[in-house]
Protein backbone atom coordinates (compact mmCIF):
# COMPACT_ATOMS: atom_id res chain seq x y z
CA UNK A 1 0.00 0.00 0.00
CA UNK A 2 1.00 3.47 -0.65
CA UNK A 3 -0.32 6.88 0.63
CA UNK A 4 -1.02 8.93 -1.91
CA UNK A 5 -1.97 12.81 -2.31
CA UNK A 6 -4.73 13.41 -5.38
CA UNK A 7 -5.15 17.10 -6.61
CA UNK A 8 -7.78 17.43 -9.12
CA UNK A 9 -11.30 15.95 -8.83
CA UNK A 10 -12.49 16.52 -12.07
CA UNK A 11 -14.38 14.39 -14.06
CA UNK A 12 -11.10 12.35 -14.69
CA UNK A 13 -9.23 12.38 -11.39
CA UNK A 14 -12.57 10.78 -9.74
CA UNK A 15 -11.78 7.94 -11.79
CA UNK A 16 -8.70 7.71 -11.46
CA UNK A 17 -8.58 7.98 -7.17
CA UNK A 18 -11.73 4.89 -7.27
CA UNK A 19 -9.27 3.02 -8.79
CA UNK A 20 -6.01 3.65 -6.89
CA UNK A 21 -8.26 2.96 -4.20
CA UNK A 22 -9.22 0.14 -5.34
CA UNK A 23 -6.14 -0.99 -5.78
CA UNK A 24 -5.58 -0.83 -1.83
CA UNK A 25 -3.73 2.50 -1.47
CA UNK A 26 -4.19 5.33 0.79
CA UNK A 27 -5.27 8.58 -0.85
CA UNK A 28 -5.82 11.72 0.40
CA UNK A 29 -7.76 13.96 -1.99
CA UNK A 30 -7.85 17.64 -2.44
CA UNK A 31 -9.91 20.31 -5.02
CA UNK A 32 -9.71 23.99 -5.33
CA UNK A 33 -13.71 23.56 -5.51
CA UNK A 34 -15.94 21.69 -2.84
CA UNK A 35 -17.65 18.96 -5.23
CA UNK A 36 -19.84 16.22 -4.31
CA UNK A 37 -18.06 12.80 -4.67
CA UNK A 38 -19.61 9.34 -5.70
CA UNK A 39 -19.68 6.66 -2.43
CA UNK A 40 -16.89 4.82 -4.42
CA UNK A 41 -14.33 7.76 -2.95
CA UNK A 42 -15.72 7.53 0.19
CA UNK A 43 -12.69 5.72 1.81
CA UNK A 44 -10.57 8.54 0.65
CA UNK A 45 -9.48 11.48 3.16
CA UNK A 46 -10.72 15.20 2.34
CA UNK A 47 -8.01 17.02 2.74
CA UNK A 48 -8.40 20.96 3.82
CA UNK A 49 -5.57 22.33 2.54
CA UNK A 50 -2.84 21.52 -0.08
CA UNK A 51 -0.30 21.56 2.75
CA UNK A 52 -2.62 19.03 4.40
CA UNK A 53 -2.99 16.73 1.34
CA UNK A 54 0.52 16.28 0.11
CA UNK A 55 2.67 16.21 3.54
CA UNK A 56 3.68 12.66 4.09
CA UNK A 57 3.41 11.39 1.06
CA UNK A 58 5.79 10.07 -1.32
CA UNK A 59 3.37 10.33 -4.57
CA UNK A 60 1.23 13.09 -5.60
CA UNK A 61 -0.74 13.04 -8.38
CA UNK A 62 -2.35 15.53 -10.01
CA UNK A 63 -4.81 15.89 -13.11
CA UNK A 64 -5.59 20.03 -13.82
CA UNK A 65 -7.59 22.01 -16.44
CA UNK A 66 -4.44 23.46 -18.35
CA UNK A 67 -1.36 26.02 -16.90
CA UNK A 68 -2.65 28.41 -15.34
CA UNK A 69 -4.30 26.12 -12.55
CA UNK A 70 -0.60 23.87 -12.84
CA UNK A 71 0.55 27.41 -11.74
CA UNK A 72 -1.94 28.03 -9.40
CA UNK A 73 -1.31 24.48 -7.73
CA UNK A 74 2.18 23.98 -7.57
CA UNK A 75 3.90 27.15 -7.32
CA UNK A 76 3.82 29.81 -4.50
CA UNK A 77 4.08 29.62 -0.75
CA UNK A 78 1.41 27.46 -0.58
CA UNK A 79 1.86 25.55 -3.85
CA UNK A 80 2.31 21.64 -3.97
CA UNK A 81 5.95 22.24 -4.47
CA UNK A 82 6.60 24.25 -1.36
CA UNK A 83 4.20 21.63 1.24
CA UNK A 84 5.42 18.29 -0.30
CA UNK A 85 8.22 16.43 1.13
CA UNK A 86 11.61 16.58 0.04
CA UNK A 87 12.05 13.34 -2.46
CA UNK A 88 8.30 12.69 -3.62
CA UNK A 89 7.48 12.19 -6.85
CA UNK A 90 5.11 14.49 -8.41
CA UNK A 91 2.89 12.91 -11.01
CA UNK A 92 1.28 15.38 -13.17
CA UNK A 93 -1.73 14.25 -15.67
CA UNK A 94 -2.40 17.62 -16.79
CA UNK A 95 -2.40 18.21 -21.01
CA UNK A 96 0.13 21.38 -21.41
CA UNK A 97 2.27 23.26 -23.05
CA UNK A 98 5.44 21.32 -22.90
CA UNK A 99 8.00 23.90 -22.18
CA UNK A 100 5.97 25.11 -18.98
CA UNK A 101 6.70 21.61 -18.18
CA UNK A 102 10.45 21.44 -18.30
CA UNK A 103 10.15 24.52 -15.87
CA UNK A 104 7.96 22.82 -13.83
CA UNK A 105 10.01 20.51 -13.37
CA UNK A 106 12.74 22.63 -12.87
CA UNK A 107 11.45 24.03 -10.31
CA UNK A 108 10.23 21.25 -8.11
CA UNK A 109 14.11 19.88 -8.81
CA UNK A 110 14.80 23.29 -6.52
CA UNK A 111 12.49 21.86 -3.83
CA UNK A 112 14.22 18.36 -3.80
CA UNK A 113 11.25 16.37 -5.86
CA UNK A 114 11.01 14.55 -8.66
CA UNK A 115 8.59 15.53 -11.16
CA UNK A 116 6.79 13.59 -13.77
CA UNK A 117 4.83 15.05 -16.66
CA UNK A 118 2.06 11.82 -17.10
CA UNK A 119 -1.08 12.64 -18.99
CA UNK A 120 -3.33 10.60 -20.23
CA UNK A 121 -5.42 9.29 -22.73
CA UNK A 122 -9.38 8.63 -21.96
CA UNK A 123 -12.57 10.51 -20.64
CA UNK A 124 -15.22 10.33 -17.63
CA UNK A 125 -15.88 6.26 -18.77
CA UNK A 126 -11.74 5.12 -19.33
CA UNK A 127 -10.69 7.16 -16.12
CA UNK A 128 -13.29 5.25 -13.87
CA UNK A 129 -12.73 1.68 -15.28
CA UNK A 130 -9.00 1.82 -14.72
CA UNK A 131 -8.66 1.74 -18.72
CA UNK A 132 -6.52 5.30 -19.27
CA UNK A 133 -3.31 5.23 -21.65
CA UNK A 134 -0.85 7.50 -19.97
CA UNK A 135 2.28 8.84 -21.76
CA UNK A 136 5.29 10.04 -19.47
CA UNK A 137 8.41 11.83 -19.42
CA UNK A 138 10.86 12.14 -17.00
CA UNK A 139 13.55 10.75 -15.23
CA UNK A 140 13.01 6.71 -15.78
CA UNK A 141 13.79 5.99 -12.03
CA UNK A 142 10.97 7.96 -10.38
CA UNK A 143 8.41 6.53 -13.33
CA UNK A 144 9.76 2.68 -12.28
CA UNK A 145 8.82 3.68 -8.44
CA UNK A 146 5.00 4.43 -9.39
CA UNK A 147 4.98 2.38 -12.80
CA UNK A 148 2.60 -0.20 -10.40
CA UNK A 149 0.38 3.04 -9.58
CA UNK A 150 -0.04 3.90 -13.14
CA UNK A 151 -1.08 0.48 -14.32
CA UNK A 152 -3.88 0.58 -11.04
CA UNK A 153 -5.29 2.79 -13.43
CA UNK A 154 -4.57 2.46 -16.81
CA UNK A 155 -5.04 0.05 -19.99
CA UNK A 156 -1.65 1.01 -21.13
CA UNK A 157 1.45 2.73 -19.81
CA UNK A 158 4.29 4.55 -21.96
CA UNK A 159 7.56 6.14 -21.45
CA UNK A 160 8.69 8.54 -23.80
CA UNK A 161 11.92 9.94 -22.44
CA UNK A 162 12.72 12.96 -20.90
CA UNK A 163 11.24 15.73 -19.27
CA UNK A 164 8.07 17.03 -21.12
CA UNK A 165 7.98 14.52 -24.05
CA UNK A 166 5.06 13.06 -22.48
CA UNK A 167 3.42 16.65 -22.16
CA UNK A 168 4.39 16.57 -25.94
CA UNK A 169 2.99 12.81 -27.37
CA UNK A 170 -0.45 14.54 -25.27
CA UNK A 171 -0.34 17.07 -27.51
CA UNK A 172 0.30 15.04 -30.97
CA UNK A 173 -2.69 12.59 -30.03
CA UNK A 174 -4.98 14.95 -28.76
CA UNK A 175 -4.53 16.84 -32.50
CA UNK A 176 -5.61 13.65 -34.02
CA UNK A 177 -8.54 13.08 -31.45
CA UNK A 178 -9.91 16.75 -32.51
CA UNK A 179 -9.17 16.23 -35.98
CA UNK A 180 -11.36 13.06 -35.89
CA UNK A 181 -13.90 14.54 -34.46
CA UNK A 182 -14.12 17.44 -37.17
CA UNK A 183 -13.95 15.16 -39.90
CA UNK A 184 -16.66 12.90 -38.15
CA UNK A 185 -19.08 15.52 -37.85
CA UNK A 186 -18.61 16.75 -41.35
CA UNK A 187 -18.97 13.33 -42.70
CA UNK A 188 -22.00 13.00 -40.56
CA UNK A 189 -23.55 15.68 -41.50
CA UNK A 190 -23.29 14.38 -45.24
CA UNK A 191 -25.17 11.41 -44.07
CA UNK A 192 -28.21 13.00 -42.89
CA UNK A 193 -28.48 15.88 -45.62
CA UNK A 194 -28.29 13.05 -47.96
CA UNK A 195 -30.90 11.13 -46.28
CA UNK A 196 -29.09 8.22 -44.56
CA UNK A 197 -30.44 5.69 -42.08
CA UNK A 198 -28.44 6.17 -39.36
CA UNK A 199 -28.27 2.85 -38.26
CA UNK A 200 -27.40 1.21 -41.77
CA UNK A 201 -24.95 4.14 -41.78
CA UNK A 202 -23.01 2.79 -38.12
CA UNK A 203 -23.00 -0.38 -39.02
CA UNK A 204 -20.73 -0.21 -42.28
CA UNK A 205 -18.93 2.35 -40.26
CA UNK A 206 -18.45 -0.23 -37.54
CA UNK A 207 -16.34 -2.35 -39.85
CA UNK A 208 -14.54 -0.32 -42.55
CA UNK A 209 -10.50 -0.46 -42.49
CA UNK A 210 -10.99 3.46 -41.63
CA UNK A 211 -13.14 3.31 -38.33
CA UNK A 212 -11.87 4.23 -35.19
CA UNK A 213 -13.36 3.48 -31.65
CA UNK A 214 -14.24 7.37 -31.68
CA UNK A 215 -16.00 6.77 -34.72
CA UNK A 216 -18.06 4.10 -33.79
CA UNK A 217 -18.98 5.82 -29.99
CA UNK A 218 -19.17 9.25 -30.92
CA UNK A 219 -20.71 8.84 -34.08
CA UNK A 220 -23.69 6.46 -32.01
CA UNK A 221 -24.00 9.52 -29.60
CA UNK A 222 -24.04 11.96 -32.28
CA UNK A 223 -26.99 10.48 -34.06
CA UNK A 224 -28.71 9.83 -31.06
CA UNK A 225 -28.27 13.44 -29.93
CA UNK A 226 -26.19 12.47 -26.72
CA UNK A 227 -23.45 15.58 -25.82
CA UNK A 228 -23.61 14.33 -22.10
CA UNK A 229 -20.34 15.23 -21.11
CA UNK A 230 -17.12 12.84 -20.56
CA UNK A 231 -14.85 15.75 -22.60
CA UNK A 232 -15.70 19.19 -22.35
CA UNK A 233 -15.77 20.80 -25.49
CA UNK A 234 -14.18 23.72 -23.96
CA UNK A 235 -11.25 22.15 -23.06
CA UNK A 236 -10.59 20.39 -26.05
CA UNK A 237 -10.64 24.44 -27.72
CA UNK A 238 -8.27 25.09 -24.44
CA UNK A 239 -6.03 21.61 -26.39
CA UNK A 240 -6.17 22.85 -29.56
CA UNK A 241 -4.62 26.78 -28.78
CA UNK A 242 -2.04 24.82 -26.34
CA UNK A 243 -0.83 22.08 -30.03
CA UNK A 244 -0.99 25.59 -32.22
CA UNK A 245 1.12 27.71 -29.78
CA UNK A 246 3.92 24.56 -29.15
CA UNK A 247 3.65 24.23 -32.81
CA UNK A 248 4.19 27.42 -33.95
CA UNK A 249 7.27 27.83 -30.97
CA UNK A 250 9.10 24.83 -32.98
CA UNK A 251 8.45 25.87 -36.31
CA UNK A 252 5.46 23.42 -37.26
CA UNK A 253 3.00 24.38 -39.27
CA UNK A 254 -0.19 22.92 -38.95
CA UNK A 255 -3.01 24.44 -41.17
CA UNK A 256 -5.82 21.91 -41.36
CA UNK A 257 -5.48 22.29 -37.33
CA UNK A 258 -5.74 25.37 -37.03
CA UNK A 259 -9.22 25.48 -38.96
CA UNK A 260 -10.34 22.90 -36.61
CA UNK A 261 -9.27 25.10 -33.54
CA UNK A 262 -11.32 27.89 -35.16
CA UNK A 263 -14.24 25.83 -35.44
CA UNK A 264 -13.72 24.89 -31.88
CA UNK A 265 -13.61 28.71 -30.88
CA UNK A 266 -17.04 28.80 -32.75
CA UNK A 267 -18.69 26.52 -31.02
CA UNK A 268 -17.94 27.46 -27.72
CA UNK A 269 -18.81 30.94 -28.93
CA UNK A 270 -22.08 29.21 -29.92
CA UNK A 271 -23.05 28.10 -26.66
CA UNK A 272 -21.60 24.38 -26.12
CA UNK A 273 -18.50 24.63 -24.30
CA UNK A 274 -20.05 22.94 -21.12
CA UNK A 275 -21.32 19.61 -23.64
CA UNK A 276 -19.42 17.00 -24.67
CA UNK A 277 -16.50 17.78 -27.32
CA UNK A 278 -18.38 16.28 -29.38
CA UNK A 279 -21.11 18.87 -29.50
CA UNK A 280 -18.64 20.56 -32.18
CA UNK A 281 -21.21 18.31 -34.30
CA UNK A 282 -23.94 20.40 -33.23
CA UNK A 283 -22.25 23.30 -35.09
CA UNK A 284 -21.50 21.53 -38.16
CA UNK A 285 -25.05 20.14 -38.51
CA UNK A 286 -26.22 23.67 -37.78
CA UNK A 287 -23.23 25.02 -40.57
CA UNK A 288 -25.33 22.72 -43.16
CA UNK A 289 -29.31 23.55 -42.95
CA UNK A 290 -29.93 20.50 -40.29
CA UNK A 291 -30.99 20.71 -37.29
Amino acid sequence: MTDIAYIGLGIMGRGMVRNLLSAGHSVAIWNRTPRDLPPELAAATVAPNIRVAVQGKPVVFLCLTGPDAQLAILTGAEGVFAAADKGAIIADATTTDPHLTKELAGEAAKHGLRYLDTPVFGSKNEAWEGKLDFVCGGDKAAYDEIRPLLDAMAASVHYLGTTSNGAAAKLVGNLLVAAQLSSLGEALALARKSGLDPAALMGYLDVTDFSSPLIRGVGRATLGDNFDPSFYLKHMLKDARLIGAYARSIGVALPASSTTAELYQAAVNRGLGDLNASALHKLQFEMSGLD
